[in-house]
């Protein structure tokens, strides 16, 4: 039987994990029009957000816990940023990431709200 961590059972972790899987769909649209460097970026970003969810969930410190959680949110606005300029810059269509921004909106919103229950 696979083991299943804590972190799974976070709904601000089941949502990042959604939008890590999003955020490497694009950057595949990315790699295919050779922009290799931007695609690498934004899967970093990415990832970052679920990642420092989980490891943060694994610390036996509330504090230590809510600093992983600061730097999820951070990273989620770093995604947010990455998305706009390449919308500036033309490499996708006005409208093609409004979902995925609202996304953002919303987990960082669930992100800010579970570090306060945590105090």
């Amino acid at each position: 039987m696979r083991p299943h961590f804590r972190f799974e059972d976070l709904e601000i972790w089941q949502l990042a994990k959604q939008m890590a899987v999003d955020f490497h769909r694009l950057a595949e649209t990315l790699e295919a029009r050779k922009y290799y460097r931007y695609a690498e970026q934004l899967r970093g970003a990415g990832l970052s957000v679920p990642n420092n969810i989980a490891e943060g969930s694994g610390s036996l410190h509330v504090a230590e816990f809510c600093q992983f959680l600061n730097i999820a949110r951070r990273s989620l606005f770093e995604n947010a940023s990455m998305l706009l300029v390449f919308e500036a810059m033309g490499l996708w269509q006005k409208g093609q990431i409004d979902a995925l921004l609202s996304d953002g909106d919303k987990l960082s919103r669930m992100i800010t709200n579970f570090t306060r229950s945590r105090k």
